[in-house]
Order: C-alpha cells, then structure tokens, then sequence
C-alpha cells in the first residue's frame, strides 16, 4: 500500500508528544489565574475537532461553540444518499457528545458581528460572547456569477450542487431515480481550489453504478475545466474496468514524467506502467470524461431547457449536477477574513488570520497552501491549531507544525475503493507536501482495492467519532 508509514509515524509521534508536554489532562493546569475563553464559530468538522481537542489539551479553557445548525450533516460520503446506499439520517450526527463528555458550551445561533478590537462576538438572538481567542471554521460558499445563467435559485430547483447535504442532496437523489430510461447525466465538477478534490469524481463513479443496475443505457458526462484530479490514475483506471470508459489520449498522467509528478520513483514508475493494461473498448462507456484541454469548461446554463454550455459545445442533460467555482463562507467574506482570492490568509504556523489579530482560520476557508480542502485537513488543522491556541494563551512559544490528509474514495462499485495520502510540513515559508508514494499501486490486486474500500467505510465512522464523539 502506498503510505509513507515513517512519515506518518513521525507525525502521530510529535502530536503525541505535544500533547503530553502541552496538555493538562490530569496535571497541572497552565493557567492559574483567570480562565481563559476560546470561542468556535461553525460546527463543521474543523470547529468540532478543535473544540474537542482543546479540552483534552487543557480542560480549564472555557470553550463555546456558535453554531446555527442543531445537528450536523456531514458532506464526506453524503454522496452515497444520492446513489441510495444511505440515507439523510446516516449522515446527521449529534452534537450532544461534545456538550455533554467534554463540556464544551453550545450557543446555536447566527453570528450577526464579530468586533475585533472588543474581541466580542455577537450573534442574532442578543448573545455577546467575550473571547480572548477566536476560531473561525466557516465552510465554504458558491461563487454563482462566475456562471452566465446560473443563481442560487437555479441551483436550488434544476441544477443542484449538493456540496453542502441537506434539501439538494435530497433532490439529486429524487433526480436520479427518476431519470428517463437511457437518460443523461451531466456532473459538473469546479475548478481548483474546491472542498473534497475526490468527490466529484467519487460521485461521477456511485452515479455510474448505480445506472449498471437500473438504467444501463444511461450515460453520465463529466464536464471539467480540469485537467486532472486527486486519485485520477486508479480512478480512471477503476472506470476503465467497472464501466466501459476509454481514457482520453489528452490525459497525461499516466507517463513516467506524470508518476514521479505524485511521488513514485521513475524507476517504480517505469514498472507500474508495464503492469498498466487499460482495456480499450470499442463503443463509449457509461463515464466520458470532457476535460479542460477537451473545451469541458461550463460557461453558461440556461435552467429552462436544462442546457449546459462549455468550450467544446452544448451539452442537454436530463440531470444536472453543476457545482459552482467555491469561496471561503459567508462569515468569513462578510466579517473581512478572506482577502481577493476569496479564501482566508493565515500565519502558517498558527493558523492566525493575517487579517485580525486573536483570530484563527482552519477548514476548507482557509489559504492552507498545497493542503487540500477536505475533512481530514480541517481536522489535523484542528488538531495542531488546538495546541498552538493553548501555547499562545500559556505565553508560550508554538510548536513547529507537522500535518496529515488522507481522502478516501469509492470508484462507484462498493468493493473499489481507493486513497491519497500526505504529510505536510511548512518549507520556505509555506505548506508543503512532503515526497511520498500516495496513491494505490497500479497493479493493486483485487483484494487490495476492496481492502481500500472496507477502509473507506471504517474511516467514515471512526473519523465522525475523532471528531463528534
């Protein structure tokens, strides 16, 4: 399996360690006067992890949580809702573990004000929250206009996104069993940086399959701006062999110069593409890929006639999934944390805002450099913001960070699965991938893919456990 076990060994050894030398848990507290207050805002993955593990670190840190949302649904492997494999109910989980084993303080509500120099946050119920540091996980939000044609609205009722779970996840799923027989699919993935690199692709694949089983001369169509993508060699590759999919001659990953790119030696990627036999199928497959140099950037919808217009040409769809170029959340845009690009800047060290002072960003907002926008990001962000937040509050030095990321995806079929893994180190001043194999050999066996695939479903369960419980 390509994991880099001595960089991730190293890894869990300096959070272990930090955490013993940093945290109060059953010692000594670091602060022996005046309890100080840390406030949350957003109750995402990113928001709930440092919450948690900032009690653990030193339980005598007094943390709120503003959230507006009761329950959480949780975006990873809320793909699976759409192709039925789950329901809206598997992926809602409870905040009632954090309140009650941890002690961590609920306020659910809309923030309406953050002061900076008051160090107050406000929020539409009458609530002012003093904090001596805040942390901000906002989310994400869409960019609409970037589309010709495209609004909220349309989104909301012909071409949802559903990269936020919730009504549109619902109706994407109602969309696609309804789909006429020998329907069309168009799935539109962003362009970069976006939330979950995997995900389009993952859901391109549970789409796909479940059409082999109840509408097998239907199609999905993706229509990138991209050219590649995380996992694009062993997802191609699954496509290749669950779904008829013929790999474009434009894509060039697979090539030596394209496997030492990811982090295989040019001697192991010499023999992985010996061992690579892709199957050339005479009549397009289920899957069709429209790549960037293939003209598959989307530049206008028009919602009446469901019509999605790209580079390259009109496309009709029966069922649209259009996901809209990201930005940082709304919180974050509104109260001034993100800078011209629409994402947050932040010391990487720390995770401060370079924008305001006492302010931390982590999460898919936040400028994290080549760490990717995902769950597992948001929650080794967490994680190392916990006890930078607990140092600078003790008036202590921060520690030299060290993070991980690991992405799961299912090829569509339920026993292919497949991963990227990373460990990320600060070099010349930003977040940087260190060299490593991260991906599934191409000559994985069977057993092995269907292994990445049990993996896939443990991790859903013990990652919301890391996080939420």
């Amino acid at each position: 399996m390509s994991m880099n076990n001595l960089a991730r060994r190293e890894f869990l050894k300096w959070l272990g360690a930090s955490a013993v030398a940093g945290a109060a848990v059953g010692g000594k507290s670091a602060f022996a006067g005046a309890q100080p207050h840390v406030v949350v805002i957003g109750g995402g993955v990113g928001g709930a992890t440092f919450a948690k593990y900032l009690k653990l670190y030193e339980p005598n840190i007094k943390v709120t949580v503003v959230e507006k949302n009761r329950q959480y649904l949780r975006p990873y492997g809320s793909s699976e809702v759409i192709s039925g494999h789950i329901s809206m109910q598997d992926i809602t989980v409870s905040y009632e573990p954090l309140q009650k084993k941890y002690g961590i303080e609920f306020v659910f509500d809309t923030v309406t004000d953050i002061d900076f120099n008051g160090r107050v946050v406000k929020t539409a119920g009458g609530t002012s929250l003093n904090y001596d540091r805040l942390v901000v996980s906002p989310g994400i939000s869409f960019n609409f206009a970037a589309i010709e044609g495209l609004s909220e609205e349309v989104s909301d009722t012909v071409m949802p996104h559903a990269w936020i779970p919730g009504k549109q996840t619902e109706l994407l799923a109602k969309q696609l069993k309804e789909l006429p027989k020998g329907g069309t699919v168009l799935l539109c993935p962003p362009p970069n940086p976006y939330r979950c690199p995997p995900g389009p692709y993952e859901r391109a694949g549970l789409i796909a399959q479940y059409l082999k089983e109840h509408n097998p001369t239907a199609k999905v169509i993706i229509l990138d701006p991209k050219n590649g993508f995380t996992t694009d060699l062993t997802m191609l590759q699954a496509w290749n062999r669950l779904y008829g999919f013929n790999i474009p001659e434009a894509f060039k990953g697979y090539s030596v110069k394209g496997l030492t790119a990811v982090g295989f030696s040019e001697e192991e990627a010499k023999r992985q593409l010996e061992g690579f036999k892709p199957i050339k199928h005479d009549k397009p497959g289920m899957i069709e890929w429209i790549m960037g140099d293939m003209g598959g950037r989307v530049v206008k919808v028009d919602a009446a006639t469901k019509t999605v217009y790209t580079e390259s040409g009109e496309y009709k769809g029966d069922m649209i999934n259009l996901i809209p170029p990201l930005k940082a959340g709304k919180l974050a845009l509104d109260m001034g944390l993100a800078d011209s690009t629409g994402w947050c800047p932040v010391d990487r060290v720390t995770f401060e805002s370079t924008l305001h002072k006492n302010v931390h960003v982590i999460g898919d907002a936040c400028i994290a450099d080549e760490m990717p926008k995902s769950g597992y990001s948001a929650n080794s962000q967490a994680k190392v913001c916990a006890l930078q937040v607990k140092a600078l509050l003790a008036g202590q030095e921060p520690a030299e960070p060290v993070w991980q990321n690991t992405c799961y995806a299912l090829a569509g079929n339920q026993t292919y699965g497949q991963f990227v893994a990373d460990v990320f180190r600060i070099k010349d001043g930003k977040i940087a991938r260190m060299a490593n194999p991260r991906y599934l050999p191409l000559d994985a066996t069977p057993v092995q893919n269907s292994l990445a695939a049990l993996y896939t479903h443990a991790w859903m369960k013990t990652f919301t456990d890391d996080c939420f419980a």
